[in-house]
């Protein structure tokens, strides 16, 4: 009997989707002029309405 490797064994089209989604880091400028970052993971269509604040 062959073996089969467990990463053969995942569907590959429920991962798929999974590549829609990109990790976006905004720098936020502070009241004291500190800087902070704020990371979120968004859909690729939605990355500029994140960055100029139209998030939902």
């Amino acid at each position: 009997m062959a073996k089969i490797s467990k990463n053969a064994r995942t569907d590959r089209a429920t991962v798929a989707g999974s590549k829609d989604y990109v990790k976006v880091i905004k720098a936020v400028k502070g009241k004291t002029n500190n800087y902070s970052f704020l990371e979120k993971i968004v859909h690729k269509d939605k990355v500029q309405d994140f960055l100029a604040g139209k998030e939902s």
